[in-house]
């Protein structure tokens, strides 16, 4: 009886301390983060290693619902409207299925976000679906990765890498008659926003006249602001005025020396030589 009770009580500790043995998981799951246009992108998925398998076409067969990754449904969280490949997408949050194929992928966005991989996924719930070409990479990619590249105002890519395949999704949002209104509305007000109104109409409306006004009163508003004189003088450069830019650099060359900001410093003398 005490021989039984001795190897319980040693299962027991057995079984005890395998419950505390942590093991770091095979495919661990990664949350990247992308602020874009008025909002961001967070994708949050599990990352498998190739270990020398032949990826698609075998372990990722080919024309046939995959859960791009592993584990969970991959999923994506849009906190603004955007458009993939020209189609629009509301705010939301969504699992992202791929069918990848020889020559062209399938990219899916559905609502299933608790599905656990392609299980309880259905097609009724699919609320986009483009269709997308795959490229070859010189070097072989271990893990399986997302990532965003090109990041601009209203544009960027979401890339998925993995072996010698990239498949790239064009994102892109409108927001630029979105900001106009905001600087319109905040132009009736008692503190305009001169300052994003020039970097608004010189970067999104490309009218360097309005760019070029708004910039000078936000100079007039503020105190020493070398980093606008910059500015003016870029717009200036741009318009062809290269002596009014010579002023406008040589100003933020001497503001930026009294601020101690060596980048401002080391910019004005770079475009200054230009300028000659």
């Amino acid at each position: 009886m005490k021989k039984l009770l001795l190897l319980f009580t040693m299962a027991c500790c057995i079984v005890s301390v395998s419950a505390q043995v942590k093991m770091p998981p095979p495919s661990p799951t990664q949350t990247i983060k992308q602020d874009f246009g008025l909002g961001s992108i967070e994708l949050t998925y599990s990352r498998p290693n190739a270990n020398g398998r032949k990826i698609y076409g075998t372990l990722v067969p080919y024309n046939k619902l995959w859960r791009t990754g592993a584990n969970a449904a991959t999923r994506i969280v849009f906190t603004d409207a955007v458009e993939l490949a020209g189609k629009k997408i509301d705010s939301g949050t969504y699992a992202l299925y791929t069918i990848p194929g020889l020559d062209t992928w399938e990219i899916i966005l559905n609502k299933g976000i608790n599905n656990w991989g392609i299980e309880g996924y259905k097609e009724t719930d699919d609320v986009l679906r483009i269709r997308v070409q795959p490229a070859k990479t010189k070097n072989s990619v271990e893990t399986f990765t997302f990532q965003f590249v090109n990041i601009k105002p209203q544009s960027c890519e979401l890339q998925i890498v993995w072996a010698k395949t990239i498949v790239t999704i064009p994102v892109s949002s409108n927001i630029k008659e979105r900001i106009k209104a905001q600087i319109d509305a905040a132009m009736l007000t008692d503190k305009k926003p001169y300052w994003q109104a020039a970097q608004f109409y010189k970067e999104y409306d490309g009218n360097l006249n309005k760019a070029l006004d708004n910039c000078t009163k936000a100079i007039e508003a503020t105190n020493k602001p070398y980093w606008m004189w910059l500015y003016k003088a870029k717009i200036q450069k741009e318009m062809g005025d290269k002596a009014g830019a010579k002023i406008s650099a040589q100003k933020s060359l001497e503001l930026s020396r009294e601020a101690k900001n060596d980048d401002y410093v080391k910019m004005n003398e770079d475009l200054l030589r230009k300028l000659k």
